[in-house]
């Protein structure tokens, strides 16, 4: 069984619409990574699979049960862009918190700070820290208690090359261990680091593939020039396919040129 089973997946916001019609369905126990430019859905998708986003339409499943729901709340974890955290307490004091909140064993707390490398920094207030730091705290919240599916939001956002490695050396360990995670990202060296890598834009899944198959679809030696041969072949097609459904005028042609269509609200938006 697949750890998510997306089916026709419907989200609106005001009058645009995100998703319309989505599918998709995760493995247990790999990485999957969620890559694409900002705003082209990967928070809204995260948000519908651990149940906190208003659909429109269509189910998800995940771990075998309707996202969201109270059988869930402690096999699924998420860590959101904005650290979840408070400012006047310390690292140890926050990880106590929410051990207790969410019924973690006490042992887990010096355990998943050293795991996101804060060890030195245990007894040190969040409002002293760094942001990557305090993204860091509210990583290790997420990593409490060992749950089956780990849904991290650009979990390393911020943190430089060093960091980053450290804490994919951790994903890589928890996934081996069994949990499944889904990792979503704009960085695109980070495809290489994932067993399975989702690529979207504009809402639309535009390639479900591996590293290896990425690189060998389009011909590519990094997957920064995979992706934009991906984005490329992709509005190609759109184009086509608007083309053959109704063919602009040569002045409709130049007005589309002239004024494109406006970006999408920001995909944090609820």
């Amino acid at each position: 069984m697949d750890a998510v089973h997306v089916r026709g997946l419907r989200v609106t916001r005001g009058r645009t619409e995100v998703f319309a019609g989505l599918d998709l369905d995760i493995p247990r126990g790999q990485i999957t990574g969620l890559l694409g430019p900002s705003g082209c859905g990967k928070t809204t998708l995260m948000r519908s699979i651990v149940g906190v986003q208003k659909v429109a339409g269509g189910t998800v499943s995940v771990l075998g049960e309707p996202a969201g729901s109270r059988a869930l709340r402690h096999r699924v974890s998420y860590d959101t862009q904005a650290a979840s955290v408070y400012g006047d307490l310390t690292i140890r004091q926050n990880l106590r918190y929410f051990a207790r909140l969410l019924g973690a064993p006490l042992s887990d707390i010096d355990r998943v700070i050293s795991e996101v490398g804060l060890a030195a920094q245990r007894d040190q207030t969040i409002d002293s820290l760094s942001g990557g730091q305090e993204s860091r705290v509210s990583l290790a919240v997420a990593m409490l208690g060992a749950p089956e599916l780990l849904v991290l939001d650009e979990p390393t956002v911020g943190l430089d090359p060093l960091l980053r490695s450290e804490l994919w050396d951790v994903f890589r360990g928890l996934s081996d261990a069994g949990t499944t995670l889904i990792v979503s990202s704009h960085v695109m060296d980070e495809a290489l680091r994932c067993d399975r890598l989702i690529l979207m834009r504009a809402g639309r899944i535009i390639a479900d593939t591996t590293p290896d198959g990425l690189l060998a679809d389009t011909g590519t030696g990094d997957p920064d020039a995979a992706f934009l041969a991906l984005i490329e072949r992709d509005a190609r097609g759109v184009a086509q396919g608007a083309a053959s459904a109704h063919p602009l005028t040569r002045r409709e042609a130049r007005e589309h040129a002239q004024y494109p269509e406006p970006m999408p609200p920001s995909e944090g938006a609820p």
